[in-house]
């Protein structure tokens, strides 16, 4: 399935775990101390410096680019790190995260009250995903390097639903299914 960001509720309740999706359009890049940031803004009721409303995050760390390219590999990272943050960025309109790993209890259950979505990229693929990305810009805090957020545009970059909006989730069935 095709579709492109923003992603809407009624996108999302079309996506069911295990799904193979390709994005295109507008994704924004977050990982850690970009989110104890965001976080820390939040706390002191301040703006963000990106309007999350139906976005997408990716929890990625870029590499620095190769000569004509916008970006170096651009590989996920592990997702649980976000966890803690995580609800109250969905509570406030953040509409899917792309990154690898299983999420914690409280993340799905604001998945499934957000009618969000949580997406995984192939971990050790960067340098593949990369190519999918068009252009890549420093949005704020340049001062993290590699975790700083940035605004990409991507192309059928493609990832698989693991938890969808009703609160499926590939890791758990595909295990069952496995066993079986």
């Amino acid at each position: 399935m095709k579709i492109t960001v923003p992603i809407t509720k009624n996108i999302a309740s079309t996506l069911h775990a295990g799904d193979y999706v390709y994005i295109s359009g507008t994704i924004y890049t977050a990982r850690d101390a970009a989110h104890q940031r965001m976080d820390e803004i939040l706390q002191s009721n301040g703006s963000l410096p990106l309007d999350i409303t139906n976005q997408i995050i990716y929890y990625m760390g870029s590499s620095p680019a190769r000569e004509g390219r916008p970006i170096g590999s651009a590989g996920p990272t592990t997702a649980s790190r976000m966890d803690k943050y995580t609800p109250q960025l969905l509570d406030i309109g953040l509409g899917g995260m792309i990154g690898k790993g299983k999420r914690s209890p409280e993340v799905i259950e604001a998945i499934i009250r957000n009618h969000a979505v949580y997406f995984a990229a192939v971990g050790g693929a960067g340098a593949l995903l990369s190519k999918c990305i068009k252009s890549s810009e420093i949005i704020a805090y340049d001062d993290l390097g590699a975790e700083a957020i940035r605004k990409l545009t991507v192309e059928n970059f493609p990832v698989i639903v693991v938890i969808d909006s009703q609160g499926n989730n590939l890791y758990e069935t595909a295990i069952k299914e496995y066993c079986r």
